[in-house]
């Protein structure tokens, strides 16, 4: 039942908003009674945090696997985490949006639990792109704070615009992604000149 009422609010929750779903809609919903809801949830606000944190959890397992992987390039790494963030906009697009959108109806210990999560991450994305430049596959003297916030940034609001079922498959956005990111798009040496 548990997995059902969370089903039920990302559904709710990415149709209609949070601040719009009420419990009542969600247990209506489902044809059970608000007693069900508040035996497995003390609050929306907690259901939210639920949805969060299995979407941040999964992903932050699948990154974590593909870093531990001793047999392939960093280049490879990154292609692969920026491949498991696209492929996400269709096997989880739903989830995704309220994981973007929503995050600013939670709050105290819900809000600090999802923001580790999210930082552990962009820490993890961030030190694959420090030992890319310790063993000289990425460019040095780049702040890869930055780096690492540019390459969350393209990926995870992709969501917003980019279509599955288009005519650009998920491997072209990769690619595309994967090349201005490593190669930029200028011919020039210096964007300054």
């Amino acid at each position: 039942m548990k997995h059902k009422l969370i089903e039920t609010g990302i559904q709710l929750f990415d149709q209609n908003g949070f601040k719009s779903t009420s419990v009542q809609d969600i247990v209506q919903l489902l044809g059970v009674t608000k007693g069900t809801f508040y035996y497995y949830f003390n609050s929306k606000e907690e259901l939210l945090k639920d949805i969060h944190l299995i979407y941040i959890e999964e992903l932050v397992q699948q990154q974590e696997k593909i870093i531990k992987n001793l047999q392939t390039t960093f280049t490879n790494k990154l292609y692969k985490i920026v491949t498991l963030l696209i492929r996400n906009i269709r096997t989880e697009r739903q989830s995704a949006r309220i994981f973007t959108r929503e995050m600013r109806h939670l709050s105290g210990p819900y809000l600090e639990e999802i923001k580790d999560k999210r930082n552990q991450f962009r820490k993890n994305m961030q030190k694959l792109i420090e030992d890319g430049m310790k063993q000289g596959e990425f460019k040095s003297g780049l702040p890869s704070d930055i780096l690492t916030m540019g390459i969350l940034g393209i990926t995870n609001w992709s969501y917003y615009w980019y279509n599955p079922d288009g005519e650009v498959s998920e491997e072209k956005i990769v690619d595309i992604f994967v090349h201005m990111i490593l190669n930029g798009i200028s011919n020039i040496d210096s964007v300054y000149n």
